[in-house]
């Protein structure tokens, strides 16, 4: 009888190891589930962008800028004849569409077939050529002398692109010095007419976006936002400029590693600005400071929305902003509900993101117009509140902690992946550093420092 108990004991216990093991495989499995989205949609997405704006070799992308955590686990297929992406892990499988001027776009609950079907406007080509315009509007570099060291210049550009001297992977490099391109470099495969993803940057050309707006269609940041799901709530005070500063008190994780709300955002949803809007109140409107790429997003929306008109909209950054300052092939990608993805997905050249950050070094100021209101650079460098004087309005400043030997008065765009903008006014110089560079790859410290030592 003993032995008869002890040995039933032990079947049950043998039955609840097993039954605990089902339960986490099966837990396992379902977690895993929630990530395919992410995973896949992160591989077709970005593969197709590169494919097809940046006009990249697929295995080259694949080998580089794919090749890390799960995501060089995805089977990705490009198919040229309908402008199409498919990447699929496990049981997971995305899917992105190529769409002329908006990029390529992730179908997330939107059909092929509706997202083809939409009309947009034709953006209007610039009415000049930029091969015979002289720099910053157009491509013919000036032969001025800038007072720069050109041959310790020469030695920084080839120990960092060639090289890989700092550290990363740098693609894109291009320094002004007086308004003036002093150094430009590309690894073998990128050229100066090359269109490179902003990721992060492309918050920094919302805030330019928004000052065009409140200088010429009576966009007033200062208001609350114009959201209705708001009207009855906390977040009615929520104003655009506390979303600018990431000072919304929006609950957000930007936990690039996990599903957090930025990867949902990204990669599982057809509206982003909507996802945004129902984030719960965890701070008081402007009191704390919390990264987070929903914010541009939801104010590429509000900017959607004060136009009131969609072909307003998707022409604006265009005629209204780009082709003012030089910027003539950009693509800017929208999600499937239309609106731009402000957080994330312009494409521009090297060149190009140095024209954005020379109109912000001159205060808004360019080739005899000014496209800014009257201050908004120092409204853009101003420090909020509650962020120990690292960010300011959808720009990154000294007190990031990133580069301790520039000059205080820097100012810089920041993005994913080692993408770059590092703007000195005090030196008159600009740097820009685009590629594949993770975080903590490239010391970009060392390099600014160099830089500015040239001078």
């Amino acid at each position: 009888m003993v032995k008869d108990a002890n040995s039933g004991k032990r079947r049950r216990t043998g039955l609840w190891i097993v039954a605990l093991f089902l339960v986490i495989v099966a837990g396992g499995a379902i977690y895993l589930s929630t990530l395919l989205p992410i995973i896949t949609g992160y591989a077709a997405k970005n593969l197709g962008s590169a494919v097809f704006v940046q006009e990249r070799n697929a295995d080259e992308v694949d080998s580089t800028d794919l090749n890390f955590s799960f995501i060089k686990f995805t089977k990705s297929k490009v198919n040229t004849s309908d402008s199409t992406v498919v990447s699929r892990f496990l049981w997971g499988r995305s899917k992105a569409i190529f769409r002329d001027e908006l990029g390529v776009t992730l179908l997330r609950k939107t059909s092929e077939k509706e997202l083809m079907n939409n009309v947009y406007p034709d953006i209007p080509e610039p009415c000049y050529d930029r091969d015979t315009l002289a720099w910053p509007m157009g491509n013919i570099i000036p032969d001025t002398a800038t007072g720069i060291d050109h041959a310790a210049l020469s030695e920084i550009t080839k120990k960092l692109v060639t090289d890989n001297g700092y550290g990363g992977n740098t693609f894109a490099f291009i320094v002004l010095h007086k308004g003036i391109p002093v150094a430009e470099a590309y690894k073998p495969q990128f050229s100066m007419d090359t269109r490179f993803l902003s990721w992060s940057m492309a918050k920094s050309v919302i805030n330019g976006l928004a000052g065009v707006m409140v200088k010429e269609e009576g966009f007033d940041i200062n208001r609350p936002a114009d959201v209705e799901e708001w009207k009855n709530d906390e977040r009615k005070n929520i104003t655009v400029n506390d979303l600018m500063r990431m000072q919304s008190g929006l609950e957000w994780n930007e936990d690039y590693g996990s599903r957090s709300d930025v990867n949902v955002m990204l990669f599982c949803r057809k509206d982003m600005a909507a996802y945004v809007r129902d984030r719960k109140q965890e701070f008081p409107a402007g009191k704390h400071w919390e990264y987070s790429s929903g914010s541009s997003n939801l104010v590429s929306w509000l900017m959607r929305k004060h136009l009131g008109n969609d072909s307003a909209y998707y022409t604006f950054p265009h005629t209204r902003f780009f082709h003012r300052i030089g910027i003539t092939d950009a693509v800017f990608e929208a999600d499937p509900s239309g609106t731009y993805i402000g957080s994330s997905y312009l494409y521009a050249t090297a060149r190009d993101y140095a024209r954005f950050a020379l109109l912000y070094q001159n205060d808004g100021f360019f080739n005899g117009e000014q496209i800014f209101p009257e201050g908004w650079v120092n409204y853009t460098r101003e420090p909020v509140s509650s962020g120990n004087g690292e960010y300011g309005s959808l720009f990154w400043l000294y007190g990031s902690g990133e580069v301790p030997s520039a000059p205080k008065d820097i100012f810089m765009c920041q993005g994913h992946d080692g993408q770059r903008i590092f703007i000195m006014p005090s030196q008159e110089l600009i740097v820009v550093v685009l590629g594949y560079s993770p975080r903590g790859t490239l010391d970009f410290d060392a390099l600014v420092k160099d830089i500015v030592a040239t001078i």
